[in-house]
């Protein structure tokens, strides 16, 4: 039983800039990986190659040991991998449910349905015939999670989820996304937050300038290293 995701040497670019170098990362089934790093380390870049949304060469990226580098969004999505981008990007004139919908296009049977998505997230559930627009910042990261739930992934990619949302608010998404776990959806989470991080994950990847400056097992990872590989030897020094 080979990674459910495995990054083999990935050099993404923007045009002539290089954001991400020689990457490699795996994440198995089941698992929930968490990657951390300042702004600009490269965390979102590598999502978006991972979902199809930067080309990269085939071998780069494998997914249930199948080349999926450069393969169309759409189509990664119909293998079972989704992303919950940064901002949400909802369909501002469509409801809460017409939203969910739009995720079940891809086809994929599975567990995930309309009943089930509310049963997870019960706040969205009585807001369903709401304009997306109409709800707050966690109920639209509910309705975000949710759509790309309706795809029923193996493998949910989560980009900044926790940004800008009230502290009450994102204790709360991450009971959600226990649940959801439960049900051996494996994760890859974005997280700002470094504590939060290391409460969910199995394994943590810090990044820094588009490289892997540091991975393992957050039981395995002092603060101390965190910091060295979050800001670079230089810049933790200067923070003592």
């Amino acid at each position: 039983m080979g990674s459910l995701l495995s990054v083999n040497s990935l050099n993404s670019h923007y045009g002539a800039f290089q954001a991400l170098f020689d990457m490699s990362l795996h994440v198995e089934p089941g698992e929930c990986v968490a990657l951390v790093g300042s702004n600009g380390a490269g965390k979102s870049t590598l999502l978006k190659s991972i979902a199809g949304l930067i080309a990269t060469s085939p071998d780069a990226i494998r997914f249930s040991g199948q080349p999926i580098g450069g393969f169309p969004a759409e189509k990664i999505v119909k293998l079972g991998l989704a992303l919950v981008p940064e901002g949400r990007k909802l369909f501002p004139s469509l409801t809460v449910e017409e939203n969910l919908l739009m995720g079940a296009k891809a086809g994929r049977r599975g567990a995930w349905t309309l009943p089930r998505i509310y049963e997870v997230f019960p706040n969205i559930a009585e807001r369903k015939n709401n304009l997306s627009t109409a709800l707050s910042g966690g109920q639209q990261q509910m309705v975000a999670i949710g759509r790309a739930l309706m795809s029923n992934p193996q493998l949910l990619l989560c980009d900044e989820i926790s940004l800008g949302l009230a502290p009450v608010v994102v204790r709360e998404l991450y009971q959600r996304l226990t649940a959801i776990r439960s049900e051996g959806v494996a994760m890859v989470i974005v997280e700002q937050d470094i504590t939060q991080a290391m409460r969910v994950a199995d394994r943590l990847y810090c990044l820094r300038s588009g490289r892997v400056a540091l991975e393992g097992r957050p039981a395995e990872l002092s603060r101390h290293a965190i910091t060295e590989a979050y800001f670079g030897l230089e810049a933790a020094h200067a923070h003592h």
